[in-house]
């Protein structure tokens, strides 16, 4: 009786593996904010200040004692003048004092009137309104309290944490160091934009596609360009990579014909721990270890295929989540949303499958008419995949799960 082939991990199950895999890195750096966009911070980050560090007015208007409002129509001198980033005196009794956005409250305010509320005549203004206690007034410590964490350990850093780190004074910032990543591209029949294309040669659109998605990402990258197709130079090139880098990632040379050398490459080099996902595209996707030299640990081997739909799939479910996850970040799925399909499924597959579309004038999804591996126009003309579960027919109005570029390529 014949063994009968192991199932193929499913997608959640491959995901589940690598990131069991991980070992994080551990080494820290500081690094100036103006310069930390796209790193992880390495530490929670904690304030030392309050913010707003005083009590500050949120309207152009005037500060006002409430109580000598209470009765409408108040008539009040203007004792002084508070733009922001000035020092107040005290409000002076029986006054008002001209005061703009962001400038500190002087003692003995507790509100500020909108200047729309407000007729100024000379240097005198009436109050045509009865204010009550802190109204229009942004209280000190209101965003941040001193000695709070403001952002713990293994967040990413955005443009808004770096404004928030700036907010309350952190001018560097500790940061774990970036991924030492190389990456290399197995195919005899590649050529180079620029080159002349001889019969039976395309270009290499993924060596272009892999280092834009890297990019994004932010590490420090190694190419060594395209690997003649022999296991041999498969070999060379697997060590040399290992000695200088966390993670190996290669397209090409992962399924099962006789000119593919990655997987006896890996074998040879390391160990491979994973072999084939039930996903479509992306079916051959290669994981394992490549051996280093004493002292260092082992370094990380992603094959992906050689199909340029795949190779972007493949490393935004896959690729992306594991750099990320090495690097201490905890949330590294990407949201996915609820949307309408628009169009009906032909035929349903065996396997997890990622369709490529676009979101539609009237809020649903639209399909790409080819859903083929090697058609990377579907890719620039969709705006998201729908995450299409094995032997699923989708019919017109059916809710879909749906994950657009915007949260996965960034």
């Amino acid at each position: 009786m014949m063994n009968q082939p192991k199932p193929l991990l499913t997608v959640a199950e491959a995901l589940e593996l690598l990131l069991k895999a991980v070992r994080p890195i551990t080494a820290v750096e500081r690094v100036p904010t103006l310069e930390a966009n796209g790193r992880v911070l390495a530490e929670d980050l904690e304030s030392q200040l309050d913010v707003p560090p005083a009590d500050n007015s949120d309207r152009d208007g005037y500060a006002v004692r409430v109580a000598e409002c209470a009765a409408g129509a108040a008539t009040l001198p203007v004792s002084q003048r508070i733009p922001a980033g000035t020092v107040p005196q005290p409000l002076q009794p029986g006054t008002a004092a001209r005061i703009f956005t962001g400038a500190p409250i002087p003692p003995g305010a507790d509100a500020v009137v909108m200047q729309e509320d407000c007729v100024a005549d000379g240097e005198r203004v009436t109050i045509n309104y009865q204010p009550t206690a802190g109204e229009w007034i942004r209280p000190a410590g209101g965003d941040i309290r001193r000695g709070s964490v403001i952002m713990p350990a293994g967040t990413r850093l955005r443009p808004q944490e770096l404004g928030l780190a700036a907010s309350v004074g952190l001018a560097e910032l500790p940061v774990v160091r970036r991924l030492r990543v190389a990456v290399f591209f197995t195919g005899d029949e590649l050529a180079m934009p620029g080159e002349e294309l001889k019969p039976g040669a395309i270009y290499n659109s993924n060596r272009f596609t892999l280092r834009g998605l890297l990019q994004n990402i932010g590490c420090d990258l190694t190419d060594y360009g395209i690997v003649p197709d022999s296991l041999a130079a498969t070999r060379q090139t697997l060590a040399r990579a290992a000695q200088e880098n966390d993670l190996i990632i290669t397209s090409g040379g992962v399924s099962v014909g006789e000119e593919d050398y990655i997987k006896p490459a890996v074998e040879a080099e390391g160990r491979l721990n994973m072999w084939q996902i039930a996903s479509k595209p992306g079916k051959p996707l290669a994981f394992g270890e490549i051996r280093c030299v004493a002292g260092r640990d082992d370094a990380f081997f992603i094959g992906l295929p050689g199909n340029p739909v795949s190779v972007l799939i493949g490393f935004l479910l896959f690729v992306k989540p594991f750099m990320l996850r090495l690097q201490g970040v905890q949330k590294v799925v990407p949201t996915a949303y609820a949307m309408r399909a628009d169009f009906a499924q032909q035929k349903a597959d065996r396997r997890n499958e990622f369709l490529r579309a676009r979101i539609n004038d009237q809020g649903g999804l639209d399909l790409f008419p080819n859903q083929s591996a090697g058609v990377l126009t579907s890719t620039v003309w969709g705006d998201g995949l729908i995450d299409n579960p094995p032997n699923n027919l989708i019919a017109p109005g059916d809710i879909v799960r749906f994950l657009p570029f915007n949260e996965l390529l960034y």
